[in-house]
């Protein structure tokens, strides 16, 4: 079963900014884009880059640094490639001044 697991400091992801965070043994990255959090595996599809560590935010998209490859954080869709496969998305929340990812 499913359950939130808090990963940080709600201070820890700035506005505008992604944050990887290792969660369950796997790298998840938490964005916040317009006051609201994202969060998703924070491994490219393509050839396994990550994502928070020099990728670029576009609205609710983020791009991978190694080969452009854009993804959508809501959904995990690959935006555009050379990435075909999604990345998983997870459910986020922020409580108490903690980021809670659930896993």
């Amino acid at each position: 079963m499913a359950e939130y697991v808090s990963v940080g400091d709600a201070g820890e992801v700035p506005e505008g900014g992604a944050r990887p965070f290792e969660v369950g043994g796997q790298p998840i990255a938490v964005a916040r884009v317009g006051g609201a959090l994202y969060a998703f595996s924070d491994v490219c599809t393509h050839r396994g880059c990550l994502l928070a560590a020099g990728g670029e935010l576009e609205g609710t998209a983020i791009s991978c640094e190694c080969h452009g490859s854009m993804f959508s954080m809501e959904t995990g869709e690959a935006l555009e490639g050379p990435a075909i496969e999604p990345i998983a998305t997870f459910p986020v929340r922020e409580a108490d001044g903690r980021i809670e990812v659930e896993v």
